[in-house]
């Protein structure tokens, strides 16, 4: 085990799953429910994201996140955030920061990432956990789009959260 994911604050092992999650999919769950397991807390920060259009708003997201932690094992907390992820690491006292991995796109992106927080906070693990095989198809913007054509996407997200995918414009 890694010297960082060894150390222990007055809160234990804590890691941090990012995103801007719109919409939080089973994908994101079942990746957080991994991480709750492999550490004491897991704090799941939500994305300003600023620089993106979404559907939802941040407001939205916090909730539709916050209703899925409430139904994980551990301590999940929900918080936003805004800047580098580094440093929302570092005033957290984070010890990792979680990211899933779908296919093989998305690890050489998130493997660079990982290169670039290891230069940014050395302190700071990167733990990439793959979905379940049939979650792996499932991204945000396909449930997005989906939704938006009327599509059921009843096997991609949570119910509470299929309930607020109904036909909507994308927020400014």
């Amino acid at each position: 085990m890694s010297s960082a994911l060894a150390t222990s604050g007055a809160a234990g092992r804590l890691a941090v799953y990012s995103g801007t999650f719109d919409p939080v999919t089973l994908g994101h769950e079942d990746v957080t429910r991994r991480a709750a397991q492999l550490f004491d807390e897991v704090i799941i920060a939500v994305a300003i994201a600023h620089h993106k259009k979404t559907r939802f708003t941040l407001q939205e997201r916090l909730d539709m996140v916050a209703e899925v932690a409430a139904r994980m094992p551990g301590r999940v907390r929900v918080l936003p955030f805004e800047g580098l992820i580094m440093d929302f690491c570092r005033q957290q006292g984070a010890c990792a920061v979680v990211r899933g991995i779908r296919n093989i796109t998305d690890f050489d992106y998130e493997a660079q990432m990982a290169a670039m927080n290891r230069k940014l906070h050395p302190a700071v693990e990167t733990v990439f956990l793959l979905p379940q095989a049939e979650l792996q198809c499932i991204s945000s913007t396909l449930v997005r789009e989906i939704s938006q054509l009327g599509g059921d996407v009843s096997q991609m997200v949570s119910a509470p959260v299929a309930a607020r995918l109904a036909p909507r414009p994308l927020q400014a």
